[in-house]
Formats: structure tokens, C-alpha cells, sequence
């Protein structure tokens, strides 16, 4: 992982109360954040993870209690300067509708002073860092699918490279493919980047599969267990902990094992350029006996799947075939892989951190792992 730029966040006994309300929202919470990594808040809906995250950029004021970042009291920070210092993502993105995408971006720079230029410039990195082409900077959110737009929501958080990031269940509004290709770009980004991220959800795979630590909470945001997704996998605090993690404890593990930890296929598909002859490709799935290619685009990305009969009458490679449907990164947990391959039908394409063909994982190599984490719990039961 790169040098982090993040920096340590510590909750100490803090507490919100409303008026009116006999019993906290928040009761006396007392946690360290580390920096540089991302520590999730999970619990079922109600229990306080919401408040406790929006109380460090002071969305809400904490009733009592100290929260400090990077050694120093949020609490006596001007509000406005304080939330320009954390970016903040949430649930279907919450653009600016009237604002372009490049503008959406661009906000927070320009409430800092940037010049033009340099917010221009940031504009076209954001886009790059987040998997999209320069033409959607002139876009409106409405032309966006949703998870473009929680793209443009996560660009535009990181824009003025704050140390904090602020996540409250920002991929919850899409479809589950779209989500777990989310949650890839977000390590990768992480891994890039180095940032502080505080992740509210109440889906306990995600959590595992995106936290460094996860804090379970329970009723007015009480932290039933803090810890590595592999402790809290292990060794369930007590039984609502355990109810979180849930039956198949060792299919459970597959959340852990991420696609980097096997060995990914890089000679089993046959690939072709958007702008390679149809003929070429012909001759290279004949030799290979091959009934599928995958085509690239200009940037190396698996675009559509093409079978032999879909050649025979094409003149080109730039629209032939099917969509890639779901695929994989490098950090994508083996439980994804999975997934993809029973969406897919097949192989599932494996992708790098911008998006470029690595290869493929199959189901063999998934179900062998399986098997080995199954005799291993066994031995352990035993």
C-alpha cells in the first residue's frame, strides 16, 4: 500500500442527545480511527452509525465528548473549513442536477481558491483515478447511470485531496453487480491514495470486504466488537456479533481471500483490438479452437465478448458480440469471483486498478479453495 496521507481520528466518550428524547442516539462512544486505512461502522438500520459518522465533520454536533483528527479538536474548528478537510460520499451520490459533471467536481476547489486551470486540471485526474473518459465532464448527473454517478460523488469528495473520507452507505442505491465493481475501485483507490475512510453499512460482507478494521455496533451506536475482519470471522464477540457473520463460517473465509491470492489465467481467452481485422481473429480462435474472444478497447478494457459465429458476417470488431457483463479486480474477494462466474456463465474477466485485461478466474480455481477452507474448518471443529 502507498504512504498514507490520512490521519488518526479518536472518538473519546462521545454522546449525542436529543431533546425530547429520554434515551441518547449516541451513548458514550470511545474509538480510534487509524490513519491511512478504512474502518467501517456496521449495525442494523437505527442504531446510531449514521450519527456517529456525521458527528466527526459535525453534520451533527456531538451533545458531549471529544473528537479530535490528526491531534487536533474538531470541535473548535470553524464547521465550514472543517468539512472542506473531509470529503463526504453518500447514497446515489447526491450531485448538484443543475451543475456538469466536471462543475459537481470542481466545487470544493473552487470554494478553496483554485485558479481555473488548476481546477481543470484536478477535474481530468479525478475522472481518470475514477474509471471515466474526459467526455463526461461536460455531462449533466441525469445522462449518468447510477453507478457513474457514484463515481462523479466519490471524484468530486476527493477533489480537494482531503485527508478524511466520509462514506454513508454510498453503494447501497445500486445494482449488485455495479456495487461490488464500486467496491473494487475503492480499494484500488485506497491503495493509491492512503486516505482515512469511514465506511457506514449494514451489509456485513461488505464490511468485510472493505475494511481494515470494523467496528459492530449495536444500540445507540455501542461497540459490541473492533477489530480485523479476520478476528471478528474468528472469534465473534458475543452472539449478536455471531449473528452478524451468520451461518458458513468457512464460506465466510472466501470474503477474506481476494483474487490476487490465486492464480489468475492470462493465456485462457483469446483477445482482439476494437480495430483488429475480423479476419485475424478468425484464424487466431481457429488455431486456438476457441468459440469465444474477448475485444479491448483503445485502453486494454474487456469490452464484448464475441463468439466464432458472430464473425461470419461482421466487418468489424466494434460492435460484434455481447457486453462484458460482470467482472473482477485484483482486490475483488474470491466470494465475488463467484459470483461472476455463475453471472457470466463461464470464465470471469479479471481486471487491474484502471480497469485493463489481466485474465481470467474459473470455477475450478474457486471451488478448490472452497474445498480447502472446508477441511480446514473441519480440522478445526474436530
Amino acid at each position: 500500500m502507498t504512504e498514507h496521507t490520512g490521519v488518526e481520528i479518536r472518538l473519546d466518550h462521545v454522546t449525542k442527545r436529543y431533546p425530547g428524547q429520554e434515551a441518547p442516539a449516541v451513548d458514550d462512544v470511545s474509538m480510534t480511527l487509524p490513519a491511512g486505512r478504512i474502518t467501517v461502522f456496521v449495525g442494523p438500520s437505527g442504531c446510531g452509525k449514521t450519527t456517529t459518522m456525521k458527528m466527526i465533520n459535525r453534520l451533527i454536533e456531538p451533545t458531549s465528548g471529544t473528537i479530535t483528527m490528526g491531534g487536533e479538536d474538531v470541535l473548535s474548528m470553524d464547521p465550514d473549513k472543517l468539512r472542506r478537510r473531509i470529503g463526504y460520499a453518500i447514497q446515489q451520490a447526491g450531485l448538484f442536477p443543475h451543475l456538469t459533471v466536471a462543475q459537481n467536481i470542481g466545487v470544493v476547489p473552487g470554494l478553496l481558491g483554485w485558479d481555473k486551470s488548476r481546477v481543470a486540471d484536478r477535474v481530468r485526474e479525478m475522472l481518470d483515478l475514477v474509471g471515466l473518459d474526459d467526455d463526461f465532464a461536460g455531462r449533466f448527473p441525469r445522462s449518468l447511470s447510477g453507478g457513474q454517478q457514484q463515481r462523479v460523488g466519490v471524484a468530486r469528495a476527493l477533489a480537494a485531496d482531503p485527508p478524511v473520507l466520509l462514506m454513508d452507505e454510498p453503494f447501497g442505491a445500486v445494482d449488485p453487480i455495479t456495487r461490488g465493481n464500486l467496491q473494487d475501485e475503492l480499494l484500488n483507490l485506497q491503495s493509491e491514495l492512503g486516505k482515512t475512510i469511514v465506511f457506514v453499512t449494514h451489509d456485513f460482507d461488505e464490511a468485510v470486504k472493505l475494511g481494515d478494521r470494523i467496528a459492530v455496533l449495536g444500540p445507540r451506536s455501542r461497540v459490541l466488537q473492533y477489530d480485523t475482519p479476520e478476528a471478528i470471522l474468528a472469534n465473534p464477540a458475543d452472539d449478536t456479533v455471531a449473528g452478524f457473520v451468520g451461518a458458513g463460517a468457512s464460506l465466510k473465509q472466501l470474503t477474506l481471500l481476494r483474487v490476487r491470492d490465486v492464480e489468475v489465467d492470462r493465456d485462457s481467452a483469446v483477445t482482439a483490438s476494437a480495430v483488429d481485422s475480423v479476419a485475424d481473429l478468425r484464424t487466431r480462435m481457429t488455431g486456438r479452437g476457441a468459440q469465444w474472444a474477448l475485444v479491448l478497447d483503445r485502453r486494454n478494457r474487456p469490452s464484448r465478448w464475441v463468439h466464432a459465429r458472430d464473425l461470419a458476417a461482421a466487418t468489424s470488431l466494434a460492435a460484434v458480440g455481447k457486453p462484458v457483463g460482470d467482472s473482477v479486480s485484483l482486490k475483488s474477494t474470491l466470494q465475488d469471483a463467484l459470483e461472476a462466474i455463475l453471472t457470466e456463465g463461464g470464465n470471469a474477466v479479471v481486471t487491474g486498478s484502471r480497469g485493463e485485461y489481466l485474465g481470467t478466474i474459473g470455477l475450478e480455481t474457486v471451488t478448490a479453495v472452497i474445498a480447502r477452507l472446508r477441511d480446514e474448518h473441519a480440522e478445526v471443529e474436530s
